[in-house]
């Protein structure tokens, strides 16, 4: 059985750090420091873990933000989970965590960002969370050195949960999400991950394309609504009609 708690002390702290390694590769610099996990548990972030007879397996961290016009919400910065428990719905129970506690407190949004190129990912936070997006930010953490990222420039993605909106209660319960009026499809190839261990070139040059076509669907006021899977791609779905906020 899993169980998905708040982190409690400076080891469990100090195991989330030893995971960052292990599931992303990085570097000793690059890694969020234990005072990171420390603080945020303190000023009104969130940290969280997984576990399964006592061994961490998954973890997040949110950090408490401030909107302009005072409006409260929280970052996801990272969540993680080991390879090994990927595909199992670990990362879905930390989210609903999050959400819970979050809105426990009367905060209603949470954002993070995400590679627009990892399709699974996309999918999860769009069609399975019912987050909508509507910001791209290049190069947000700079080259990593994270084999995942597979040396390409971090372009992201912002997530927004609206965590109280009709849009997320939905999708947490497995209700097909409405569709409002298409103006904009971007499709991105499946085989992204291949491209970036092997042609380097290939990959940049769909990234690029990618991100220019977010960033012009961005301009005209457009939001990511939902992601379309096919055969060979996927497709992110662009509608000048925002739901993502709408309550019952």
């Amino acid at each position: 059985m899993i169980d998905v708690r708040a982190l409690a002390g400076l080891d469990e702290f100090k195991e989330a750090v030893r995971l960052q390694k292990e599931i992303w590769g990085f570097e000793d610099v690059e890694l969020l420091p234990l005072r990171l996990f420390v603080v945020a548990s303190k000023v009104g972030g969130q940290a969280f873990g997984a576990f399964e007879q006592g061994r961490m397996i998954a973890f997040c961290l949110a950090i408490p933000g401030l909107k302009p016009g005072g409006r409260n919400y929280l970052h996801s910065h990272m969540l993680g989970v080991l390879p090994e428990y990927r595909n199992s719905g670990v990362g879905r129970m930390l989210k609903l965590k999050q959400r819970e506690e979050a809105l426990a407190r009367g905060i209603e949004l949470m954002e993070w960002t995400f590679d627009p190129l990892e399709i699974k990912n996309a999918y999860f936070n769009l069609e399975r969370l019912g987050a909508i997006v509507r910001r791209y930010v290049l190069n947000q953490y700079g080259t990593t050195s994270s084999h995942l990222h597979g040396g390409l420039p971090t372009d992201r993605c912002v997530a927004e949960w609206w965590m109280s909106s009709r849009r997320v209660a939905q999708a947490i319960a497995g209700t097909p999400l409405p569709r409002p009026a298409i103006e904009a499809r971007i499709e991105v190839p499946y085989d992204i991950e291949t491209l970036r261990k092997n042609e380097v070139r290939k990959a940049r040059a769909i990234q690029e394309a990618v991100s220019n076509s977010f960033l012009e669907c961005f301009e005209r006021g457009l939001v990511v609504v939902g992601l379309e899977r096919g055969e060979r791609s996927a497709a992110y779905l662009l509608s000048g009609d925002d739901q993502g906020t709408v309550k019952d």
